[in-house]
């Protein structure tokens, strides 16, 4: 069998090594010709799957190692009769403690002070929910909006209370662009208007959930913090975005270890299933062990916070991969190769759970 895989996926070789033959590709410049002779297909978001890729090849299964689905054409993949899976919920930890840590970055006497502190999240799904209890540990109270999910872990109002009433937000839903609850330019210029200048803007989702013109306006005038993994014209990323934004990250709010090795167990066992196979294999068997810095498995809030003021800098240097996306810019944008590079070379941190942490 040949499979062909995105180069940046974690573990290929000792999930699918055993049923064929593997061709690592770059996934942004995969093409027609990469697939033409495979039968099974793994990549991430940075490939878009439609009509042009995948007509007129032996393809019987695509897995993409990611949570969102946007960039698959569902509709297409299924009339060639292709089986497929993504790895829904594979990083919500990690996005959660990405967004926890970008947080106590900007203002590390959240760590410290018994002030109130609220966070408002956007969408209720894998990431929502853990990021919600992992927020609860902090001892933040949450508002969450989702008119998709209901959930009783998660105080829920609707979009512009959330926006008015929070000290921070939280962007975590699918990129759509029709249906009754379009996400596209979710956050504009009106709904900006509607936090308070302090507020903290967090997106970890998709870059256009954020209409970046407005976003930029809205930060010059308010002098707002805010911080981005994911960009409207995602590699296109201007030199003038990153210079107002408190910190910016290539795309690699989930890229823990743990969430990217979970996400390829997630697309080997639909595999398996598709292709009548045993899956017995689990990532955790190739992972090595890690310095323990939370002792005790019922810490309370002050506890966690003592140990996060301690080691959250060792756990994930968050200012280092802003300085990296940085360093990136020619010529007044981001170059792309190097973008590129950057996360394909990204040292993949450890979840809180694998240094003794609490995990949702």
């Amino acid at each position: 069998m040949k499979i062909v895989a995105d180069e940046n996926l974690a573990l290929t070789e000792y999930f699918f090594s055993d049923f064929g033959e593997i061709h690592q590709v770059s996934g942004r410049n995969l093409n027609h010709a990469d697939v033409k002779n495979a039968e099974a297909l793994l990549i991430r978001s940075v490939t878009r799957v439609d009509e042009t890729l995948i007509q007129q090849t032996g393809l019987k299964f695509i897995g993409s190692a990611t949570i969102g689905t946007d960039h698959l054409d569902i509709p297409t993949i299924e009339k060639h009769a292709i089986a497929w899976s993504n790895a829904a919920g594979c990083n919500a930890q990690a996005v959660a403690e990405y967004v926890l840590t970008a947080l106590v970055y900007l203002k590390p006497e959240l760590l410290s002070q018994h002030s109130p502190f609220s966070l408002g999240i956007i969408g209720l799904g894998n990431v929502g929910k853990r990021l919600a209890y992992m927020a609860g540990l902090l001892g933040w109270t949450v508002l969450g909006y989702d008119p998709l999910v209901q959930s009783g872990q998660v105080q829920q109002v609707d979009l512009d209370t959330l926006l008015k009433s929070v000290d921070a937000v939280s962007i975590h839903v699918p990129l759509t662009e029709s249906g009754p609850y379009p996400t596209w330019h979710l956050i504009n210029a009106e709904r900006l208007g509607l936090l308070k200048p302090d507020t903290m803007l967090v997106n970890t989702a998709r870059g256009a959930v954020i209409e970046e013109a407005a976003l930029m306006s809205d930060i010059q005038q308010t002098q707002r913090k805010v911080v981005l993994d994911v960009f409207e014209h995602e590699p296109e990323i201007s030199e003038q975005l990153l210079n107002v934004l408190s910190l910016a990250t290539p795309h690699i709010a989930g890229y823990s270890l743990e969430g990217k090795a979970r996400g390829t167990q997630m697309i080997y066992e639909a595999f398996c299933h598709t292709f009548q196979l045993q899956a017995d294999k689990r990532f955790e068997t190739q992972l090595t062990e890690t310095e323990a810095y939370f002792t005790g498995k019922n810490m309370s809030t002050l506890d966690l916070k003592a140990v996060l003021q301690q080691y959250l800098h060792h756990i994930y240097d968050i200012a280092r991969d802003d300085a990296d996306l940085h360093a990136c810019i020619r010529e007044g944008k981001v170059d792309q190769k190097a973008f590129d590079q950057l996360r394909r070379n990204y040292p993949l941190r450890r979840e809180w759970a694998a240094h003794g942490g609490p995990a949702a």
